[in-house]
């Protein structure tokens, strides 16, 4: 595993005096070098040495194992074994697996992707599953279908019909959880299901840009726009030259930030809604906003 890597301290030849002076504990008998970085994947490796090697990962775990980004590193580790039990830092569920439902990650079991998403899709809160899932799928190219045998094996597990409504809004085209929330915002307010990742070239079929979800019949584009689209010049420049090219092409372009989505939720639909009716949409007055919704600040999609 490398030397910044968990390890059992009884497998080891340190003394106990070395282990508590230069190594931070994790979980009974696990020890990780000081100064070494307490990541997700790390913790995963931690809580499944605790278990004896006798777990699977699974859950957030699972995903950071398979590669998302996306996982807050003070979050516990999950795992699943038939065995009962709490320990800080470790969430134990106890499910059932089938043989290919697991596969090996750095010589760890670990749910499959498929399995992993099954699960985040039953475990999670319904805004915050579909932010995982997006996210795993992203990574592993996963789809619904994928996943669907799985909801077809377990018919009587717990989360069901939350999963289902999860596999109905899953797009493994988002690039990061505010993409997810974007895009579940739209949704919510009544407009058409978005595009994600749409390519966009000029009359000569030259590239022009990517945006991060729109509408192409009515050439309008939302983009959402990260911290280093302000604060890196060169990025900042970039986008500027693409706007203009979009914009010759008929492209209306809507941006969106962090602070955009928080406290002017529904300025940002306003704006959506605006562009799409100059863009031809007829369907607007089944919009939400047309109905009387002044404010977006309670909305589940931004919690």
């Amino acid at each position: 595993m490398g030397t910044t890597s968990p390890f059992l301290g009884t497998e080891s030849e340190l003394s106990r005096r070395v282990l508590r002076s230069r190594h931070q504990r994790l979980y009974r008998n696990v020890y990780l070098p000081a100064g070494a970085p307490l990541t997700p994947v790390v913790r995963a490796v931690g809580a499944w040495l605790w278990s004896g090697r006798a777990a699977t990962v699974a859950g957030l775990s699972a995903s950071a194992l398979h590669g998302v980004r996306w996982v807050d590193a003070q979050a516990p580790a999950e795992l699943i074994r038939t065995q009962a039990g709490a320990v800080d830092g470790i969430v134990i569920h106890r499910e059932t697996l089938v043989a290919d439902e697991v596969c090996v990650v750095r010589g760890i079991p670990v749910t499959t992707p498929e399995r992993t998403s099954f699960d985040l899709g039953r475990w999670r809160p319904l805004i915050d599953a579909v932010v995982r899932v997006d996210a795993l799928a992203h990574v592993t190219r996963l789809t619904a279908a994928h996943i669907e045998p799985l909801v077809q094996r377990h018919r009587g597990a717990r989360g069901l019909a939350r999963l289902r409504t999860v596999l109905a809004l899953m797009d493994g085209g988002a690039e990061s959880p505010q993409e997810t929330r974007t895009r579940l915002l739209l949704l919510a307010a009544g407009f058409p299901r978005p595009r994600t990742q749409i390519l966009v070239c000029d009359d000569h079929g030259y590239f022009i840009g990517r945006l991060d979800m729109g509408w192409r019949r009515w050439k309008v584009g939302i983009e959402y726009d990260g911290p280093q689209h302000w604060t890196d010049p060169a990025v900042r420049a970039r986008d500027i030259d693409r706007s203009a090219e979009l914009q010759q092409q008929g492209w209306t372009i809507i941006r969106v930030s962090r602070d955009i989505m928080k406290y002017r939720p529904e300025v940002f639909l306003t704006r959506v809604r605006d562009a799409m009716r100059r863009g031809g949409w007829l369907d607007y007055e089944r919009i939400r906003l047309d109905a009387g919704l002044e404010s977006w600040s309670g909305h589940p999609v931004l919690d």
